[in-house]
């Protein structure tokens, strides 16, 4: 029964947001800043690279000239040394999305960390357990089989499902487990908005197309160059390496595991085979409305529909 004198309260109806997935190179950035300019959104970015200062062409930054007056949010937001989790993303994006409602925008999700996303609607946990310093020093210096046979054997349940070939996401695994005895098991949660999933499908043929054509833009505009300015900065190049797959490759052609005529090739092969397991990810995220990528015209027609429901 409702007590005398109160009222049954409507629930209150969540925030609309929009989501943009993708592999890497399947337009998620063009996509997003589109959107924006025609629904009046400012873009958060979920990208764990780009939030880092100063790792600008590594990580394919958004430009000022390709964000087009459209605000963006959780990019340069703190110095490579930081360790950025999940946790602060979570925190940080919620915040983010918050304001950018209250100034009367629409709030657009969109990068390549599909753990970022899916954290951030409910459907993976975000440990609340702070970086350990010295434990990561001792696991940066393993090699991506021996950080996953650590995990193997501390929690072979996690170990089970994360990406064998990820050096951050395992040496983050192995700082929880240390912390907690076991990475907690996901717990799915109400999603806090209301959300709108758009996924890009882009031919596999295509896109290791669009890599390529991509990584060999990188490098013309100075991959290499970067990567030596940042050592000679001081960022140590254990760091660089567990923060950005293209640093990890150049880094190698510097200590002279490779000649130079095979830097492209190696990074367009370790850059495709991330995205195919990007690829594999994608397909297990549920509630997705999957779209080609040149059918801009039906996205922006279903958008306005889902912004138009009550």
């Amino acid at each position: 029964m409702i007590p005398y004198g109160a009222l049954p309260m409507k629930p209150t109806p969540k925030q609309k947001i929009l989501v943009i997935l993708g592999p890497t190179a399947s337009g998620k950035t063009s996509l997003a800043v589109a959107l924006a300019q025609m629904f009046g959104g400012e873009v958060i970015s979920a990208d764990s690279r780009q939030v880092y200062r100063g790792l600008d062409i590594g990580t394919e930054k958004i430009t000022e000239e390709e964000m087009a007056g459209i605000p963006h949010h959780l990019i340069d937001c703190v110095d490579p040394e930081t360790i950025y989790t999940a946790f602060d993303f979570k925190k940080d994006a919620a915040m983010q999305s918050e304001a950018i409602a209250s100034r009367g925008h629409l709030p657009i999700i969109a990068g390549g960390t599909l753990f970022y996303t899916e954290t951030l609607l409910g459907r993976r946990n975000a440990a609340q357990v702070p970086p350990n310093s010295e434990l990561r020093a001792e696991l940066e210096k393993l090699s991506t089989e021996a950080l996953f046979n650590k995990l193997q054997e501390i929690d072979p349940r996690r170990a089970e499902a994360i990406d064998a070939h990820n050096p951050r996401r395992l040496v983050r695994a192995l700082e929880i487990a240390h912390a907690l005895g076991a990475v907690p098991e996901e717990a799915i949660a109400e999603c806090p908005y209301d959300a709108y999933i758009i996924g890009l499908s882009v031919p596999a043929e295509t896109l290791r197309e669009r890599i390529a054509k991509r990584l060999r833009e990188t490098l013309q505009k100075g991959l290499v160059e970067e990567t030596q300015i940042l050592l000679k900065k001081g960022i140590p190049a254990e760091r660089l390496m567990e923060i950005g797959l293209e640093y990890r490759v150049v880094l190698s052609y510097l200590n002279g595991e490779f000649e130079e005529n095979l830097l492209e090739q190696k990074l367009i092969d370790k850059v495709w085979q991330y995205a195919k397991r990007q690829r594999t990810w994608l397909k297990r995220i549920e509630g997705v409305t999957w779209y080609e990528v040149d059918e801009r015209e039906k996205i922006a027609t279903d958008v306005r529909k889902f912004l138009e429901e009550e």
